[in-house]
């Protein structure tokens, strides 16, 4: 199994008390909504990866089919191997990333093709014992509008999970929903008018999905942080809603350094970085992981690190094994869960259904 080493050396007991608690997930295909916090939840979801660049694409030169929007950032269509060779890899959650507008009425109605599409990955992904994780990505950048026109996005936004809400309605506590991706958080407003939106849109969600009926009053849900920043989320002026069920874990992203996270060539505000691995980078990931656990862990609200991760172009392999598996170890030890940013053939091959870089598979 992906990441056993890690698991095994950090919580070997966790996880022996995680079998006699979690039995394999024949409850994902019956609906059943198990006794459990979100804390023995995220915990019980172990290491995830995303399915990135394909729902979530985006564009008006996409024609406006399912197949289009699924393969326009260059993903092959999904299959069912392609899913379960994510859960035979070991990765235990799968997160799934969705630009709900693609397919969308002049009302905000979601086309039923396209919703099928998902609950189709959505129902395989769970057939293999896996997490889900369903949430409302970027979206050609809509949500940068709330400010301008808060009445007509907030009504969108409710539309969206109303309609998201009553699909899944009946579906197991496998699946989480995700409120929204890194949109959260307006430079266009003051800090303090800019933290009440991020938390009366996180509250709206909360709301939406406890009222619509079925599983959703126990749902596990995943909140937005503050544009996902880490220093951003831990502000005091962030608020986890309020939630009847007390079943919500908070939502961050690990980029850091930028330079060596995110860019592939140099670019005007910073120079590419090919290796990492020195006391000051991990000394600034620790920084990082101190800092989210004692803002949230410690206090009993459960941590998903909704996506972390590197390019490969022009990134010293060596240092590219190192980055993932110690933020990854980071964020585990200190009971979060890790969620790879991946893309297609970047670190997972669609083609092979495997991981590409099976030494990085070995050092896990």
């Amino acid at each position: 199994m992906l990441f056993k080493k890690i698991v095994s050396v950090i919580c070997a007991a966790t996880i022996s008390v995680s079998a006699l608690i979690f039995p394999a997930s024949a409850e994902s295909e019956t609906g059943e909504m198990r006794n459990i916090s979100t804390m023995q939840l995220v915990r019980d979801m172990g290491l995830g990866i995303n399915l990135g660049n394909t729902f979530e694409s985006c564009g008006d030169w996409i024609n406006k089919t399912v197949k289009s929007y699924e393969t326009a950032w260059g993903s092959p269509v999904i299959t069912q191997n392609i899913i379960q060779g994510y859960a035979d890899e070991g990765f235990g959650v799968l997160r799934i990333p969705v630009a709900w507008s693609n397919m969308m009425s002049d009302d905000y109605t979601i086309k039923q093709s396209y919703l099928d599409r998902v609950k189709t990955i959505v129902d395989w992904t769970l057939d293999t014992g896996m997490y889900a994780i369903v949430n409302l990505h970027w979206d050609n950048g809509w949500l940068n509008n709330f400010p301008d026109d808060k009445t007509e996005n907030m009504k969108k936004y409710t539309a969206i999970w109303t309609q998201l809400s009553a699909a899944f309605a009946d579906y197991s506590d496998y699946l989480m929903f995700e409120s929204q991706n890194e949109e959260l958080g307006w430079n266009s407003l003051s800090q303090s008018e800019s933290y009440s939106l991020v938390n009366e849109i996180n509250q709206n969600f909360v709301d939406i999905v406890r009222s619509s009926g079925g599983n959703n009053a126990k749902r596990h849900l995943l909140i937005s942080g503050v544009n996902t920043d880490i220093t951003k989320t831990c502000n005091s002026l962030f608020k986890m809603p309020s939630d009847p069920a007390g079943r919500c874990a908070v939502s961050v992203h690990y980029y850091t350094p930028v330079t060596f996270a995110l860019l592939e060539e140099d670019a005007s505000w910073g120079q590419c970085r090919s290796t990492w691995g020195t006391d000051a980078d991990f000394k600034e990931l620790n920084k990082y992981m101190d800092m989210v656990k004692t803002n949230f862990i410690d206090k009993g609200i459960p941590v998903i690190i909704g996506e972390y991760g590197c390019p490969t172009k022009n990134k010293e392999a060596d240092s590219v094994r190192l980055f993932l598996e110690s933020v990854c170890e980071a964020a585990y030890s200190r009971q979060m869960c890790p969620v790879l940013w991946d893309i297609t053939d970047l670190h997972y091959s669609r083609t092979d259904c495997k991981m590409k870089d099976q030494q990085l598979k070995a050092d896990f």
